[in-house]
């Protein structure tokens, strides 16, 4: 075996992944180190608000939302052994997620929306991938509809996930008359239960504030975290569209499975545009979904023995991004 073939084995191992995620650990400790400010959080749901982070600005609000990070990743290495949606030998996906990570770090001091949603995101996928051509999966799309329900009375945000999971659902082959109404209920049950037992009432509805990104545009000072999620949607649906024609030789299972990434992919880009303010809530969903797409286009190019080279350039621009952004007054 060369240098670059190691060097390509180890980027997928396992070993990589936990180098990746102590890197994780410690610019969270060095962030909250060097004081950095968390997250600009105008965030509103239908019923309810929450400022700052949700369990404030501090260490042990850090220490959740590292633990929820990590826990994502977990996840989503538990879903792809089961479902094989990268189908070749690789820790990667999860590994370019934490590096995506590590370039906000305005997003790693305080347990926050955008980990949250990213977290959620994560778990009910695994019902989801389970209901593929199942005619009973009623219960599913009524379940992972409820917890989306639930958060969009506290952050406008998980509604950019509906039209996803619905393109999901439909993909699946299981939305039918009663995947519908199934689909209805989930919707409606949170709000029915919330505003039955008096926990809210309509006159406490709120309408979300739109600040798209057009607005943005006549401002001549550069924000590298706008640059950051810029360059992470046009990397993620760059390397989707360069995937994609090997992918769409997959069975089509998996051919499903990753249609359902590239849905979230897009839905959190569109959200992200609509929603400038809430920008970083899409952040960590954006560098998950992209970061699929980085396994994929490293995976499926074994005959490239410099492929490495991309990730390097990954790793590096993360670390440059983390640096500028933890500069900022």
């Amino acid at each position: 075996m060369t240098t670059r073939d190691y060097i390509n084995e180890y980027i997928n191992s396992k070993a990589f992944m936990i180098l990746s995620a102590l890197a994780l650990i410690a610019a969270t400790a060095l962030a909250l180190a060097m004081g950095a400010h968390p997250t600009a959080n105008n965030s509103t749901g239908i019923f309810f608000s929450i400022k700052g982070g949700l369990t404030g600005h501090g260490a042990a609000s850090a220490a959740i939302n590292l633990l929820c990070l990590l826990a994502t990743g977990g996840v989503m290495l538990g879903l792809n052994k089961v479902f094989s949606y990268v189908r070749s030998m690789t820790h990667l996906f999860v590994s370019a997620f934490f590096w995506l990570q590590v370039a906000n770090p305005a997003g790693l001091v305080a347990f926050n929306n955008g980990t949250l949603l990213c977290l959620v995101t994560s778990i009910v996928t695994m019902p989801l991938f389970a209901s593929y051509q199942d005619r009973h999966a009623q219960r599913s799309i009524f379940l992972i509809f409820t917890i989306v329900a639930a958060g969009t009375m506290f952050h406008y945000g998980f509604l950019a996930l509906i039209p996803a999971l619905l393109l999901g659902f439909l993909n699946m082959g299981v939305l039918n008359l009663k995947g519908l109404l199934a689909m209805l209920f989930g919707l409606i049950t949170p709000f029915w239960i919330v505003l039955g037992l008096g926990i809210a009432m309509p006159a406490d509805f709120v309408m979300p504030h739109i600040d798209g990104i057009w607005s943005q545009m006549a401002r001549r000072s550069v924000n590298p975290a706008l640059v950051l999620a810029v360059l992470t949607v046009i990397l993620g649906i760059l390397l989707a569209v360069m995937n994609l024609m090997t992918i769409m030789n997959y069975r089509i299972q998996t051919r499903v499975y990753n249609a359902f990434f590239v849905f979230v992919l897009v839905s959190m880009a569109i959200a992200q545009c609509i929603d400038y303010n809430d920008m970083g809530v899409y952040m960590p969903l954006l560098g998950l979904m992209t970061a699929v797409q980085i396994a994929h286009f490293h995976t499926l190019r074994t005959t490239r023995p410099f492929r490495f080279i991309f990730i390097v350039l990954l790793v590096a621009g993360c670390i440059g991004f983390y640096c500028a952004n933890l500069m900022l007054p």
